[in-house]
């Protein structure tokens, strides 16, 4: 059975992309646009993996994975935070806030897949 995916990006391309990208890989991919939607998705489908843009309009992705990470039904998912802003410390921002790990933007497609699965494989990645 195909590993479930949940990507939570507001940006259309971006979200596509990594559709697209994961899809080819036989990942079960589904998406939400926004924060409120990626922590009702995430509560429904409990995926493997949730790769989670920290800037969105409404709630942002720092606060959905607060919520999900709070949350005894979804704490264990593995929450990986994605961001154009990569400035010193927010890994260990993104870490301390409960994300799993993190992921600076652009994303490099080529190794995008070969990431996932360490995220997928790793037991304890923070």
């Amino acid at each position: 059975m195909a590993q479930k995916i949940l990507i939570v990006e507001d940006n259309d391309n971006n979200r596509s992309l990594f559709q697209d990208i994961l899809r080819f890989y036989d990942y079960d991919v589904s998406v939400a646009i926004d924060g409120e939607e990626g922590v009702a998705l995430a509560r429904e489908l409990l995926p493997d993996l949730i790769l989670m843009d920290i800037q969105m309009p409404g709630m942002d992705g720092m606060a959905a994975g607060q919520i999900l990470k709070r949350d005894p039904l979804t704490c264990n998912l593995k929450i990986i935070a994605l961001t154009s802003f990569a400035m010193q410390g927010d890994e260990q921002k993104f870490l301390a806030a409960g994300f799993d790990d993190y992921l600076s933007k652009p994303v490099n497609t080529r190794e995008l897949p070969g990431r996932v699965k360490e995220w997928l494989t790793a037991e304890g990645l923070s």
